[in-house]
């Protein structure tokens, strides 16, 4: 293990900040830093022992991280914990020490994941007491901030080596304690940010019927957001043969945040043909987020053919989420004639809650009869 010489390497010093360090071509990258003891250090041929090896001298906090390539994203909101210059500009400093501003352990909606640019992946590790007790992932680029601890910086790790040491800490994790079950989380999604087919394998066997259920439901959604084509044929897998509806219902909604074309096609399979009157629904639900016609029509057959009234029910409301120039005119169709008066009552509910004046028109014509 070697320090490193911050000047040396940047060339230049502002601020008691590392600025402007750009390695040459073929020379490991190495982050930017402020208030961190950074240190290089070779990965080996075995990731595993050179972790183990490290984390053995860690009788205090430290941090040890390396570089991966990643899929297109913004993954962690990168440099989202920063402050101003007095001239404007940013200082893109990521505080490994703070929690607020973790990708890795923040809950992720549908909107917050971007899937464009970005092609380096950092992956940090807290260590403490001898022990790994957390795991950060942040886009490649910010100037990290360890509040004076140790940075141990990984040479040349391999993207496969990366997986096989990250999936350690998924399995056997799922029903631990409170901070094994945040480390199992943390890891799972480092994985999914891989760019190796070596993550698309890991998934698929975090999600096979026997792991836990919780660990399946979370690694769909991953494979949904982020794996692309193979993600999508796994989730396609999941969809008609996960025993659990609940597991399913998640694919509903893995499916739908996924940007692979024909998954909206699966979510109509699924909205049509899952055994689980409450997957069905749910697929409904959000194939009327999708809107367009397929998913129209897909809805209008499910509260025409669906033997479940309570899947009828829920096809109505899909009805009432879809833009209204596409759902109101449907609701009001359906309030005029479906046969089933509970799918008809459902229906004039949320046309009452549309404040539309094409329901207005439909109540004052149904009370003049």
């Amino acid at each position: 293990m070697r320090a490193l010489n911050l000047i040396g390497i940047a060339g230049i010093f502002c601020g008691g900040l590392l600025c402007g360090a750009h390695p040459a071509a073929g020379q490991t990258k190495v982050p930017e830093t402020a208030n961190t003891r950074i240190e290089l250090h070779a990965a080996g041929p075995d990731l595993r022992t050179t972790m183990k090896d490290i984390v053995a001298t860690a009788d205090g906090p430290m941090w040890i991280g390396y570089e991966v390539a990643s899929v297109p994203g913004n993954h962690g909101d990168c440099c989202g914990d920063y402050g101003e210059r007095a001239n404007g500009q940013s200082n893109r400093v990521w505080h490994l020490e703070r929690e607020r501003g973790s990708g890795s352990e923040s809950i992720i909606t549908k909107d917050e994941v971007k899937l464009e640019g970005g092609k380096d992946l950092w992956i940090l590790y807290r260590a403490d007491k001898r022990k790994i007790e957390r795991i950060r992932t942040i886009s490649g680029g910010c100037r990290l901030d360890a509040g004076g601890l140790r940075l141990i910086w990984l040479e040349d790790v391999k993207s496969t080596g990366s997986v096989a040491f990250l999936s350690g800490f998924v399995q056997g994790r799922e029903n631990s304690g409170s901070d094994d079950h945040r480390i199992s989380e943390q890891a799972l999604t480092a994985i999914a940010l891989h760019a190796d087919a070596a993550a698309d394998k890991a998934l698929e066997g975090f999600s096979a019927p026997g792991q836990p259920e919780g660990l399946r439901k979370r690694t769909s959604f991953w494979m949904g957001v982020a794996r692309g084509a193979a993600g999508k044929a796994q989730l396609e897998k999941m969809a008609r043969t996960d025993p659990s509806s609940k597991v399913r219902e998640q694919v509903s909604f893995a499916l739908y945040v996924s940007k692979e074309p024909g998954a909206t096609e699966e979510i109509i399979r699924m909205a049509r043909e899952d055994e689980s009157a409450h997957v069905r629904g749910q697929a409904l639900f959000w194939l009327a987020q999708k809107a367009g016609a397929k998913a129209e029509n897909a809805i209008s057959e499910a509260i025409t053919n669906d033997p479940d009234t309570e899947v009828k029910k829920k096809a109505v409301f899909a009805l009432s989420q879809m833009p209204k120039d596409e759902g109101v005119p449907k609701l009001i169709e359906v309030a005029e004639r479906n046969k089933n008066l509970e799918v008809r009552k459902q229906a004039m509910f949320w046309l009452g809650q549309s404040e539309d004046p094409r329901a207005l028109a439909f109540f004052e014509r149904v009370l003049r009869n």
